[in-house]
Formats: C-alpha cells, sequence, structure tokens
C-alpha cells in the first residue's frame, strides 16, 4: 500500500480520503533534516505553508510521486527541483478562493472606515467619533490587479458595492473583462485613476516589488492599498514612508516579504492607516476544509494512475481544460502506447493530429499524454505527465503537431504517426457517445475496437481461409480470443486484423504466426 507524509495540520477530512487509497502519517514540525531522512519511504507528501521543500528533500524522495500543496501559492516547494525528477506538485487553486477575496473586500471596508482602531477605542473607554470619520467605496474606482478566480469574485462583490472596476490583466480578453464590469487598463493609467488597489497576482521576478515608490508617487493621495495575494509584491518601506508622511490613504495588508512580520518592521509603527492581519486570506472553517479535500482527492487520483486536475508543473493541464479533455488524455495515452509498439520503440518523430472539434482545444495536454503512453514500454513507471516531454526531447523525438476540424467521422479523434525502428505506422482514435475508447484505424486500414490490455495486430492478404488459421493457431496454443475485426480497403487486396486476447502470447507463437501463408507481419500489443 502507498504512504502519504502530512507534515503540516491538515483537516479530517483531506485525512479521511487519502486513507482509503495509503497509509497516512501525520507528522508536523519536522525539520529540513528530519524530513530528507524519512521521505524516502513516502509516495505522496502533503503540506500546507509551513513546510517547506527544498530540492535536498525532493533528491531524496526517491519513491515520491506527488506533493500536495493545500493551498493556492506553492512558493515553498522547489517546482523545478520537482519536475526534472517526474515528481507531480499539486495546489488547490479554488479551494480558498471565496475566503481570500471575502478577507480582501473585509480589508477594504474596515480600512475605510478605520474599523479595527475604532473597535481597540472604544475597548478601552473612549468614544471618539470624530477620529473615525470614514470613506465611503459606493462610486469610487477599484483597480484591480489580476483577474483570475480571486480577482474575479471581488470584482463582481465590488461592483454590487457599486463601485467602479478597472483592472490590469495581460493574459485575459477583453470580453471577459467586460463580462466581469471592469476596463481593461495599463499598469501607469490603474496607478494614477484607482481610489483603491486590491492586488491578486502572484510573487514573480516580473511582480516583485511592483508598489514600489516610484509606482507610489503616481497615485492619488487619498488611495487605499490592499494585499492579500503575496509578501514581496510591495515594497514594504517604501510603503511605510508613504503612508507616515500621508502621500496615499491607506494600506492593509495581509501577506509579507518575510513571515511573520519582523518584530523592526516599520509597518509595526504605523497607526490607523494601516490594517495588518497574519496570514488569514484562507482562514475560515470552510476553506481548510475545501483545500483539504481538493489535494487529498488529487493525491489519491495520482496514487491510482489517474492525471492530477490542478497539477501546477504539467505544461497546459489547467483546471477547467483537465475536465473537458479528461477522456481525450487517456485515448492520447492508448494511441502513444500502441503506435509506440507498433513502431518498434526508438522513435524518432511523433506527428499529433488533433481532428473535428478536438482541433479547436489546447494541443499541449494531449500531446503530453500521447508522449507519456508512447514512452510508457521503456521507462515504465518513469515517466509520467510531468517528464514525458523532457524524456522525449532527451531521446531526440521530434514533435509535430497539426489541425484538421474538417474530419468529422466523430465529434473528435485523434491520429497519431511515429516514425521508428519498424518504419512508419499510424494509429487513430476516437470516443464514442458514451465516452468510450475506440481504436479507428491502423495504418489506414478502418477498424473499430477497443483498446485491451493484450492485443495482437496482423497485416496479412485479404484470402479465404487465413482468419481461421489464426485462430485455430492460437487455440493450439491455449490462448483465448475475446475479439477479433479486420479492416480492408479493397476485396483481396492487404488487409489488417486485430485481435484482442484474455491471455499474452506465450513465447514463439508470434513466429509461428509468421509462418501462415499470406501473413506480412505480426505485432503483439500491450496496453
Amino acid at each position: 500500500m502507498p504512504k502519504v507524509l502530512v507534515s503540516d495540520p491538515i483537516d479530517q477530512a483531506g485525512l479521511d480520503i487519502l486513507s482509503q487509497v495509503a497509509q497516512v502519517d501525520v507528522k508536523t514540525g519536522l525539520s529540513n533534516e528530519e524530513l530528507v531522512q524519512i521521505i524516502p519511504e513516502y509516495d505522496a507528501l502533503m503540506i500546507r505553508s509551513g513546510t517547506r521543500v527544498t530540492q535536498e528533500i525532493i533528491e531524496a524522495g526517491n519513491q515520491l510521486k506527488i506533493i500536495g500543496r493545500a493551498g493556492v501559492g506553492v512558493d515553498n516547494v522547489d517546482v523545478p527541483a520537482a519536475t526534472r525528477k517526474g515528481i507531480v506538485v499539486v495546489n488547490s487553486p479554488e479551494g480558498n478562493t471565496i475566503a481570500a477575496a471575502e478577507h480582501a473586500l473585509a480589508m477594504m471596508l474596515a480600512l475605510s472606515r478605520y474599523i479595527p482602531d475604532a473597535n481597540h477605542s472604544v475597548k478601552n473607554g473612549k468614544w471618539d467619533r470624530k477620529s473615525y470619520v470614514g470613506a465611503e467605496v459606493y462610486k469610487k474606482t477599484l483597480g484591480i490587479v489580476g483577474l483570475g478566480k480571486i480577482g474575479s469574485h471581488v470584482a463582481a462583490a465590488a461592483k454590487a458595492l457599486g463601485m467602479k472596476l478597472i483592472a490590469y490583466d495581460p493574459f485575459i480578453s477583453l470580453e471577459r473583462a467586460d463580462h466581469l464590469g471592469c476596463r481593461l487598463v495599463d499598469m501607469d493609467l490603474l496607478f494614477r485613476e484607482s481610489d483603491y488597489i486590491t492586488l491578486h497576482i502572484p510573487k514573480t521576478s516580473e511582480t516583485a516589488n511592483l508598489i514600489n515608490a516610484e509606482a507610489l508617487a503616481k497615485m492619488k493621495p487619498t488611495v487605499r492599498i490592499i494585499n492579500c495575494a503575496r509578501g514581496g509584491i510591495i515594497d514594504e518601506a517604501a510603503l511605510a514612508e508613504a503612508l507616515k508622511e500621508g502621500r496615499i490613504g491607506g494600506a492593509a495588508l495581509d501577506v509579507y516579504e518575510n513571515e511573520p512580520l519582523e518584530a523592526d518592521s516599520p509597518l509595526r509603527s504605523l497607526g490607523k492607516e494601516a490594517i495588518l492581519t497574519p496570514h488569514l486570506g484562507a482562514s475560515t472553517a470552510e476553506a481548510q476544509i475545501n483545500v483539504a479535500i481538493d489535494v487529498a482527492e488529487q493525491i489519491r487520483d495520482v496514487l491510482l494512475g489517474l492525471p492530477a486536475r490542478s497539477a501546477v508543473n504539467i505544461p497546459g493541464l489547467y483546471p477547467d481544460a483537465l475536465e473537458k479533455l479528461r477522456p481525450y488524455l487517456q485515448l492520447a495515452e492508448n494511441l502513444g502506447n500502441l503506435v509506440g509498439q507498433l513502431a518498434g520503440g526508438r522513435v524518432e518523430l511523433l506527428t499529433v493530429r488533433l481532428q473535428g472539434e478536438l482541433a479547436d482545444n489546447n494541443s499541449q495536454p494531449i500531446v503530453v499524454a500521447a508522449l507519456k503512453g508512447l514512452l510508457s514500454q521503456a521507462l515504465r513507471e518513469r515517466v509520467n505527465y510531468v517528464n514525458a516531454s523532457i524524456e522525449a526531447k532527451e531521446r531526440g523525438i521530434r514533435i509535430i503537431e497539426t489541425r484538421d476540424g474538417s474530419i468529422r467521422d466523430y465529434t473528435g479523434s485523434l491520429h497519431l504517426e511515429a516514425k521508428g525502428a519498424l518504419g512508419d505506422h499510424s494509429v487513430t482514435g476516437a470516443l464514442l457517445g458514451d465516452g468510450e475508447i475506440r481504436i479507428t484505424d491502423i495504418d489506414e486500414f478502418p477498424i473499430n475496437v477497443p483498446p485491451t490490455h493484450h492485443m495482437l495486430f496482423t497485416r496479412h492478404r485479404d484470402m479465404p481461409g487465413i482468419i481461421g488459421k489464426i485462430g485455430s493457431l492460437l487455440g493450439s496454443f491455449n490462448v483465448n480470443i475475446a475479439s477479433m475485426q479486420v479492416g480492408r480497403k479493397i476485396v483481396r487486396g492487404d488487409a489488417v486484423m486485430v485481435l484482442s486476447l484474455d491471455d499474452p502470447l506465450p513465447e514463439g507463437i508470434l513466429a509461428e504466426i509468421m509462418k501462415v501463408p499470406g501473413i506480412r507481419d505480426a505485432y503483439t500489443v500491450m496496453l
């Protein structure tokens, strides 16, 4: 049974899911050295923000298949090191969406009405109403930096509050922004026009210290800034100086460059113009349950051999796309496995053609799945959705991607061609209406068979008696045929025969099949 190490506190709902498929060990508060010592015996690691998964830990995890971060960010995981080793890294991009968005909105409103300081004043016996004259958000301009899931939810709520919305997000379409009621602008214009600015972006080399002294100088003296995204996006020293000098109106921060916030941070000396909370964006009971369940389900799926829905290091496999393409990933993997075996391994070139409605989709996850199948015979458990592209590149396999939306034999189909040690071979497959996979073409010969574990393919002359001879030969070796289909282009020309078998072929039988008159080629395939 697989083993999962949980090194940070995780809601019991997540542990219950993991326990269905694995032995679960909860060991929190481990040092880096302790993790390095025990990680070799585990197949999966589940963490929150407390555990830092370093390259050293990853290199020691010889059995690790997946690292699951119960939260949005994965900045405490060395993702490149995990990718190089073929370890899936997953997070929960939606599990705390509502919690984070609501916290940003709560910070904005609390900052506008000085609620924390007013509360503290009353509890200390004062009744000082004049010191806490706030501002309304109604008809004010909210500048949203990042219109992902959290930013979009903030936009919807702010719109309901009667705010005017502008946004900066270079990756979102005008149609999507318009649907949210946002006007897309450049960053400088957002800085100049906004009464409130809320950040919903990751920390990258491009976004580090995005809000710096230069940016602050462009803003209104009344602007209020909210950051519940990631520490390090704001230059904290520059922000504190601007607040002390009254050059901006206020700031509400939930995240910081270094956490916990240092004792000598200039932010600590600010008054009612600043609200500081200790990284509470995801700290709701509902969010903790949601992220635990989300990540636990993904770890379970990976341990069962299924793709994860929110892997951060699998090219193109984003949650929305994955749900739509999931059936085609299995089709691509089966076809890649099949064409690789027909081509005899050592494939030099793989051509992937998306056909019909499938041609309108992102090809990257399909190609990754096809490569995983193609390499699975040689690499077995070493190849997965994370490292398939890397392994293919290291083996010099060239990839050609094409699309043909005019081919409408099925709603969507996939065609693979491989050039390998046994020459050029091609396969085509499709999904039926019930989602069942079908192989619909082998080397341009039309067939219609489901992939099975043991299969026999022959290329032969279309002549009387040849099918019976093959059946008798298999029977003499005690091999049971589950199904059989023949595909041909013209009568008495070449044909292919596909047999699904209940058992693997015994040693030596393939040589006997090749002796049957009319047989040109014979291949055994295991899927």
